[in-house]
């Protein structure tokens, strides 16, 4: 009796019942695997190899798929054999790049610093403030999401221009010409500062929600006041989401366009628009290409830091637990 379950393993119709099963599941394996890979492959085909073709152009590769693009060039760089630098180099040497390229690292510091203050102060005033006021700033810090970038834009250059509201104001209460900030590189700040609110307030409210009210509750008990709570209990259990606000927004403000275009000034600009300018204007897409390149190692950097971050705090949650 034991010989008989073999038995019937070994029978013809187990074996087929065996090979449907396993087909079955190889071809279910292929469909999600293909599934799976439709946005790799997206994303490879429109993002990765334009991004692999604009970094080996900047290396001096101008045959394949950039000869098109190099026939616009007025001086394009090729190399003899392997890369070269040579459009780095010209770019280092160029005070226009040069300034537009510090410009925008300094816009990029100074509109981060401001989002995280501001951020972090709606933040804990929506956290820990009651009434109606609080409920009216809870909902309209959201307002700026559902405006588009190009209105806004246009409005802070409206609201604080030389001939602006704000200017006529100033003059006519303080007696003094106030040119306002309308296209100048604070101006581009105030835009960024307009439009990265509503991301940051909100992630960064959503992580103090998470912080336990008991836990604050016991270190007012002890006669703990808010900013000794605030440094020892609020901060160190959201620096991760405050690490997530500056690198997103830091990425969001070196590669951005609309709003330095119509709020900033001519000279110095930031990378997004001079890219553009190198472009179109200029006719040296070359130079364009070398810029975004920079453009994306910064940002990389700024990846990398959020990457380490996330990796550190996920290190320390599983050693708790």
């Amino acid at each position: 009796m034991s010989e008989t379950p073999k038995l019937l393993e070994a029978s013809p119709l187990a074996r087929i019942q065996n090979n449907r099963t396993q087909r079955r599941n190889v071809r279910r394996s292929a469909i999600s695997m293909l599934v799976a890979s439709i946005p790799v492959i997206f994303i490879a085909i429109f993002v990765g190899i334009p991004a692999l073709m604009a970094i080996a152009f900047s290396l001096g590769y101008t045959g394949g798929p950039n000869a098109t693009v190099s026939l616009l060039d007025q001086n394009p760089q090729t190399a003899e054999n392997g890369v070269t630098f040579s459009v780095y180099q010209q770019l280092v040497h160029d005070r226009s790049f040069v300034s537009d390229f510090w410009s925008t690292i300094w816009v990029t510091i100074v509109s981060v610093a401001l989002i995280l203050a501001v951020g972090w102060g709606l933040a804990l005033y929506i956290r820990f403030a009651r009434g109606r006021f609080a409920s009216v700033i809870s909902s309209l810090y959201l307002v700026p999401q559902f405006i588009p970038v190009v209105i806004a834009s246009y409005a802070i250059v409206t609201f604080w221009s030389d001939n602006s509201y704000m200017s006529a104001l100033v003059e006519n209460t303080l007696h003094i010409h106030f040119t306002g900030f309308g296209h100048t590189l604070f101006g581009v700040v105030l835009g960024q500062l307009w439009v990265n609110i509503p991301f940051s307030v909100l992630l960064l409210a959503s992580g103090l929600r998470n912080v336990p009210d008991s836990l604050i509750e016991s270190a007012r008990d002890v006669g703990a006041s808010f900013p000794t709570i605030l440094l020892r209990i609020i901060l160190p259990l959201n620096v991760l989401p405050t690490i997530i606000v500056m690198t997103f927004t830091g990425i969001g403000v070196l590669g951005s366009f609309t709003i330095p275009y119509f709020t900033g000034p001519n000279s110095p600009t930031l990378l997004g628009v001079a890219m553009a300018n190198y472009f179109q204007a200029f006719n040296a897409p070359q130079q364009a290409s070398a810029m975004a390149v920079l453009v994306f190692v910064l940002a990389a950097g700024l990846g990398a830091f959020y990457v380490w971050a996330n990796v550190r705090s996920n290190r320390k949650a599983g050693a708790t637990q």
